[in-house]
């Protein structure tokens, strides 16, 4: 018995013994191909949000298909603003985020959030202009909507074509 552990032939016993252990675990282990991105529901932080604002709060009519909405918090801006974010994994796996906010001066607030006060162009979503920001080094891309009371930012590393969709999903709801 003792030529069994000892020795090269031992150790060479005792690798066998380990790879054929492991091999054997990673057959029987189940195992997921498929990327799972945990859901999390938003509308009861909407509906506290619009509790904490005096203004009408925007949030998607309807999740844009093949989106999962993966978080959602209620944060302190500046001067005692509340901030509402919604964030995504879009269709194509890729990061989306919608905020809002009545922070003033509304400006610093959406290059806060857009990391860029630079505006590239506009677009037309929904028959509304949003301005365009992009921020090269952080592959960011942000459509921003400054209106009397409220501030819109849709920004994230997802296309133009998709923060458009999420964009053109928003409606107001009703205050309170």
């Amino acid at each position: 018995m003792r030529r069994f552990t000892e020795g090269f032939y031992g150790y060479a016993v005792a690798v066998f013994v380990c790879l054929a252990a492991a091999g054997l675990f990673l057959l029987i282990t189940p195992q997921s191909r498929e990327q799972h991105i945990p859901r999390l529901e938003y509308s009861i932080t909407v509906a506290n949000f619009g509790h904490s604002v005096p203004y009408g709060v925007w949030a998607p009519a309807k999740d844009p298909a093949g989106w999962v909405s993966n978080s959602n918090r209620i944060t302190k801006g500046e001067n005692g603003a509340q901030v509402l974010s919604i964030g995504y994994a879009t269709a194509k796996r890729e990061h989306a985020m919608f905020v809002q906010s009545d922070e003033r001066p509304a400006a610093a607030f959406a290059g806060r959030m857009a990391n860029s006060e630079r505006v590239v162009g506009t677009e037309q979503v929904g028959g509304q202009t949003w301005e365009r920001r992009f921020r090269e080094d952080k592959d960011q891309r942000s459509l921003v909507r400054m209106l009397p009371e409220v501030t819109l930012v849709v920004t994230g590393t997802a296309d133009w074509p998709e923060l458009a969709e999420l964009a053109a999903s928003l409606q107001q709801r009703p205050r309170g």
